[in-house]
């Protein structure tokens, strides 16, 4: 396991003082490692979850050439361009059972969706397209080509080869996906475990009662979301006062019971310093000001207790922040450690609604919110107050602009990145 300093070293330009948005993510990719243990989860229990090896199909989806929809199965060889085709018809193939017989030339089955396909055929002409009396049908010409309407046998997946991936996280799509393969359970690593607490004398808990310069936590219920839409298991250790002996007892908890520990509050110049005492302390820490706004401080590293290593994430207090240190950098670090395939986020383009100004040398992370013009182009404009403890904002807004390190002042009309927010927070 390397050390925050020799970490350090392998990153060409590091400077912990001046630490650019973009390097971050780099730097947390070469501290963290996935969790390595794996157990059986029901299909059922599944949602979330991420996959600890690839999941090879044990058949093949379709598993037989099949009718997409209720029609009449034919030999598709038999049309002519321009000419109808007259077809007898000798039966009727249902869904869930073989049709016993074979069709020749100038034959047809009447077929159901889902059947299989008669020996014999290899088209389906929809019911609502033929003429019939009797038993006779006629297909109208140039209504099908040879081959339409038919499904193929393992179209869908093949027996013997990955249905799933490893490192994928499950979604419900995945879910039907292992049920057609008759799977009742898959093979996923183990939840991952991160402990949470506040740090500050002026922090309130919900249910105690106000007092003059204190506010309440609101950073505990945020990290608590953003963790629970992971799949995580979330260890709330609430709100820890600025106190040595307190702030000890609660990192040494921390790092016995968790994966990763994520704080908020304490990492700042002109903060008290007892945080980051102890966390120096009590592990291998690095304190960084990133070139970014709103999150400038942050600290990282590993806190070790009884042997037991565990990822320290420590985020700036105000609870913007907390939510943009979070989503640009904690998540894929996260990710990483549930063996997750790291999903970068997608940047849409949008043409800013209003100017606005920024400084190059560090990245900005602006609230937005994004629409669609009657032309079909999207635009996006503030939520106003840009302060990092403006939490409504983050509520108000559908994505983050991005405004990155080398970037300038943005004016009317000009296109901007979004980061959006669906399904993230």
């Amino acid at each position: 396991m390397k050390t925050i300093e020799q970490i350090a070293a392998e990153l060409q330009g590091y400077d912990p003082k001046a630490l650019k948005a973009a390097d971050v993510n780099e730097f947390l990719a070469r501290l963290v490692t996935p969790v390595v243990e794996t157990e059986a989860c029901s299909v059922f229990d599944a949602l979330g979850r991420v996959l600890a090896e690839d999941v090879v199909s044990p058949i093949s989806v379709p598993p037989h050439d099949n009718s997409a929809m209720d029609g009449f199965a034919f030999d598709g060889s038999q049309l002519q361009a321009g000419q109808p085709l007259a077809l007898r018809c000798l039966g009727t193939a249902f869904a869930g059972q073989a049709w016993s017989g074979q069709a020749n030339a100038g034959d047809c089955v009447k077929i159901m969706t889902g059947a299989i396909m008669p020996t014999g055929t290899d088209t389906v002409v929809p019911v609502e397209f033929v003429k019939f009396e009797g038993d006779m049908v006629t297909v109208p010409a140039d209504v099908v080509r040879r081959g339409d309407n038919r499904r193929l046998l393992g179209e869908d997946l093949m027996a013997g080869r990955p249905a799933l991936t490893q490192g994928q996280s499950l979604g419900p799509a995945a879910l039907g996906l292992i049920a057609s393969l008759g799977l009742p359970t898959v093979p996923v690593f183990r939840r991952l475990k991160v402990a949470y607490f506040s740090t500050g004398d002026e922090i309130l808990s919900l249910g105690e009662a106000p007092r003059e310069g204190a506010v309440y936590d609101s950073n505990r219920y945020t990290v608590f979301g953003l963790l629970s839409r992971m799949g995580i298991e979330v260890v709330d250790m609430g709100v820890i006062r600025d106190e040595p002996a307190a702030l000890e007892a609660a990192f040494r908890r921390a790092a016995s019971e968790a994966d990763a520990i994520i704080t908020s509050g304490g990492v700042s110049m002109g903060e008290a310093d007892h945080t980051k005492a102890m966390m120096k302390q009590l592990g291998d820490v690095a304190f960084w000001r990133i070139a970014m706004r709103p999150g400038r401080p942050m600290a990282v590293g590993r806190i070790v207790q009884d042997g037991q290593s565990s990822v320290l994430f420590g985020l700036p207090g105000n609870p913007v922040a907390v939510m943009v240190t979070f989503l640009a950098f904690v998540r894929p670090a996260l990710q990483r450690m549930m063996g997750a395939q790291v999903t970068e986020p997608i940047l849409l383009k949008a043409h800013s609604a209003e100017a606005l100004r920024k400084k190059p040398g560090r990245t900005e992370y602006q609230r937005g919110v994004v629409t669609r013009e009657a032309d079909g182009t999207l635009r996006v404009r503030t939520t106003g107050n840009q302060g990092s403890g403006v939490l409504r904002s983050m509520v108000e807004g559908n994505g983050l602009i991005v405004l990155h390190h080398d970037q300038g002042h943005v004016a009317v009309g000009d296109p901007v990145d979004v980061m959006m927010f669906d399904g993230v927070i």
